[in-house]
């Protein structure tokens, strides 16, 4: 049995209309003939509430006794034995008397929809679970009754019943919400202007980020990458550096101006971890970002522009807010900066704003080499430690008369070998300990400027200055190793981490993983190579990038076996070993994307031959009734015409060659849409476009519907459409017939065309009973009749066809609920190349 769906309506407080609302949508289902039933509905007292309970099925209430008084409850078994279609549960929050099934009546409900039975229930914001302390802040009142937020969340629909203060108030002071003797104290205590204001800000802010969600599963699901400036995210770009903080204080005042902004604050690191940022100094920021309201992101990536536009797309930002470049002028020699990057490459639905701060010009030193493990600016300094620094110390030394003796020299000339290690690791170390060295000798080993030493003891303490240099040279470069390989260790397991969810969720395509594994190693082309046998030539299941792809993984620059008979080829550059174990977890995965997808399309393939026996099933079934029916209609009456026995009236005559003409119609309709069907199924409706009117076009397709049964509203001046005009006139007779066999003799079909921008809409509206929204589209599947439709009116192929027609023209057809009930079929269509649609003048209709 399928799960029955739940709709809340969600207000700010009591007596904005919650419970009223819900009635009034009981009504119209009734109308419209909906099973509906009144579960639990407490109108307090208030007597329009309770008016909107009248004509209204109640199931009788449960009756329980606690510290002997009785009260009523709803009755969960009493409702499921009913089985409505649809139940009203008023106060989803609400605790229910102890001895009860449930302790809330919000598990009450969750066993209704496991029944199968679909919920219409009402919830205040202050009783969701996660804004009680926000709530309690407010209005000082802390709320007993709660339902967790997940409950919520996980409803179909949420309506928000929204209501101005300054009304509420008004309703409250009129008695319309509690009894007169409490309406001055509600009014001086919770329904205050402020209480009332802030508790619908929170309602309209928990609403907009459902609203949100809804929004971000659409995009992900269509690949939308363009930005919909549907809400303010402002995304802003840090360095680790002190300018930090006044980007995301202009942030924070930018996002203030405009209520429901977001702010996400996002640093992105090197994957070789090779950066100058502090993390001293990012802690402090992430403090700052969370205490505004903001979030904080770390993000890995080598082109840091790329990297901060993709984010900022990724999540739907509408701008970003970057600092002022910190280097100096020479240094643009090196490129643009990520400021004008990113704002170049930006495109128009990204606003870039380049904040001044204190910092600018300061100096951010050389770029970094990728390849360096302690970075270019260190190095050139520990060079300059090394081989400057002792020429300085010999000249300063030999200028002072000042004797501090051999030893004391070497302390010397050891602190700058020392300080070059720290700053520039062995290379530098072992040049100032071979420079430091020679100087010694020379200017300051007796005897002086000779290359030769007299004393076996300074022979000695200069062979241990060297080892000593050397020990602590080694030391550093160790430990720059280390650093760098945890750096490494750690973009690995990052990478790992990503590809493990990857599979987990099922997300990544064959052509999508290929191209990350290129962009992470930074190669120009990777492809998947197989085949079928140790001795059979390889073939290509997937590639990505620029240039020839190889057709042997001997012939790449980086092989990787896949089992026995797979491959990953990879071209551009030698990959060292280190990288061999990412690699092959890129190579594994990519044999399960590729297997996954081809189970994927032998499952589509089943799913269509399973589609084609269904519908031959019920093709065989439509012969042998729907055809047949006609038929026998036709030969009674002919029989009956023919025979010997009977002298028949002219009327009687009239009347059976009407019935054979009727039945022949009717008999060349449904031949004609098994016909089109098939042409629609083998992929054979070739349309002709051409320009046409529609006013050419609407009124021949209503020649088969009777008399006033449709009203026709397409006006003249409307542009040419691209169509088939003979599918086109299939397509919508079709929709209008569908439309007048479930319209009340009462309520006329209107067929009406209008112009929104470069598409021409026409609508068939109905009065009709409506089709649920979970039928909308399967009521336009081949042998599909909604309802109690009679056998006898037709195989269920009118829609199918039109749709099918429709869409071979580049249009769409689809279903929508007619406001007040009933269905409308919305066919869209183009406008002609170079008819844009006519814009009237309005300077004549103009008046003062």
């Amino acid at each position: 049995m399928a799960r029955g769906k739940l709709r809340i309506y969600l207000g700010a407080a009591p007596g904005v209309g919650k419970t009223y609302a819900m009635l009034s949508e009981a009504h119209r289902r009734v109308e419209r003939g909906t099973d509906c039933v009144v579960a639990f509905v407490e109108h307090h007292g208030r007597p329009r509430t309770e008016v909107m309970l009248h004509g209204l099925e109640q199931v009788e209430r449960g009756e329980l006794g606690y510290r002997g008084a009785a009260f009523t409850e709803m009755d969960v078994d009493a409702v499921l034995r009913r089985a409505p279609a649809v139940a009203l549960v008023d106060e989803l929050a609400h605790t229910n008397v102890p001895g009860s099934r449930n302790a809330k009546r919000w598990q009450d409900v969750e066993e209704l929809l496991e029944g199968g039975v679909d919920v219409i229930s009402t919830v205040n914001i202050q009783h969701l679970e996660s804004l009680g302390d926000v709530v309690e802040s407010i209005t000082g009142v802390r709320q007993r009754e709660t339902v967790p937020d997940e409950v919520v969340r996980r409803a179909d629909q949420i309506e928000l019943v929204d209501m101005s203060p300054q009304a509420l108030r008004r309703r409250m002071a009129h008695g319309n919400i509690y009894k007169a003797d409490k309406v001055d104290a509600a009014l001086s205590n919770y329904f205050r202007p402020g209480n009332l204001t802030a508790l619908r800000e929170l309602a309209l802010l928990w609403v907009a980020d459902r609203v949100d969600e809804y929004l971000q599963q659409y995009r992900g699901e269509h690949n939308i990458r363009s930005t919909w400036q549907a809400r303010e995210r402002i995304v802003v770009g840090l360095t680790g550096g002190p300018e930090g903080r006044t980007l995301i204080r202009r942030a924070s005042r930018m996002a203030a101006k405009g209520s429901g902004s977001e702010i996400l604050a996002v640093y992105i690191a090197r994957s070789d971890g090779l950066t100058a940022a502090s993390p001293k100094e990012l802690a402090v920021q992430r403090t700052l970002v969370e205490d505004l309201g903001g979030t904080f992101h770390h993000v890995i990536g080598d082109d840091i522009p790329a990297a901060l536009l993709d984010f900022a797309r990724g999540i739907n930002a509408t701008q970003i807010v970057l600092g002022s470049s910190r280097r100096k002028t020479w240094q643009y020699v090196f490129g643009p900066g990520v400021g004008a990057t990113v704002a170049r490459d930006s495109g128009p639905d990204l606003d870039v704003h380049i904040v001044t701060h204190s910092e600018v010009a300061k100096g951010r030193g050389l770029p970094v080499a990728r390849g360096a493990r302690l970075g270019r600016s260190r190095l050139i300094w520990g060079w300059l430690a090394g081989v400057v620094g002792p020429a300085l110390l010999t000249l300063l030394l030999t200028h002072i008369d000042a004797d501090l003796g051999l030893a004391n020299d070497m302390l010397l000339f050891l602190t700058l070998t020392v300080a070059a290690a720290l700053l520039g690791g062995m290379l530098p170390a072992l040049a100032s300990a071979a420079f430091g060295s020679l100087l010694l000798n020379y200017f300051f080993a007796p005897p002086l400027h000779q290359w030769t030493i007299s004393d076996a003891k300074n022979i000695v303490a200069i062979c241990v200055f060297v080892s000593v240099a050397v020990s602590v040279a080694s030391v550093v470069d160790l430990a720059a190793r280390r650093t760098h390989q945890a750096a490494r260790l750690r973009a690995e397991s990052e990478i790992l981490s990503h590809l493990a969810g990857s599979v987990l969720r099922g997300e990544n395509s064959l052509a999508a993983l290929l191209e990350t594994m290129r962009e992470t190693f930074a190669m120009e082309a990777v492809a998947l190579l197989e085949r079928e046998s140790d001795t059979a030539p390889w073939t290509c299941a997937g590639s990505v990038g620029t240039g020839a792809h190889v057709g042997r993984p001997e012939d790449a620059d980086v092989d990787v076996p896949v089992g026995d008979h797979m491959a990953l080829a990879l071209s551009g550059r030698v990959l060292p070993a280190e990288d061999r174990r990412v690699l092959g977890a890129f190579a594994a995965q990519a044999a399960v994307v590729l297997d996954r997808q081809r189970l994927q399309s032998e499952a589509d393939r089943a799913r269509t031959l399973a589609e084609g026996n269904r519908i031959r099933t019920a093709l065989l079934a439509a012969v042998s009734h729907d055809l047949r029916t006609p038929l026998a209609g036709i030969k009674a009456s002919v029989t009956s015409l023919r025979s010997e026995d009977v002298e028949w009236s002219d009327e009687d005559q009239a009347e059976l060659l009407e019935g054979i003409e009727a039945g022949a119609d009717r008999l060349d309709h449904l031949v004609g849409n098994l016909l089109d069907m098939s042409r629609l199924q083998t992929g054979t409706v070739a349309p002709l476009i051409r320009e046409i009117d529609l006013d050419e076009v609407v009124p021949m397709a209503l020649g088969g519907v009777p008399d006033g049964s449709v009203d026709l509203d397409v006006p003249e001046d409307l542009p040419m459409v691209a169509v088939d005009k003979g599918l086109l006139e299939r397509a919508v007779a079709n929709v209008v017939e569908n439309a007048v066999k479930y319209a009340p003799e009462d309520a006329p079909v209107l067929v009406s065309a209008s112009a929104l921008g470069d598409q021409v809409q026409v609508r068939v509206v109905d009065r009709g009973p409506g089709v649920p929204d979970d039928a909308k589209e399967r009521i336009f599947e081949p042998f599909q009749r909604y309802g109690d439709a009679p056998r006898g009116s037709g195989v269920g192929l009118g829609l199918a066809v039109a749709r099918g027609f429709v869409e071979s023209m580049g249009g769409t057809l689809n279903a929508e609920d007619t406001p007040g009930g009933g269905l409308t079929m919305v066919l869209t269509l183009q406008v002609a190349v170079g008819r844009p649609p006519v814009v009237p003048d309005l300077s004549a209709q103009m008046t003062s």
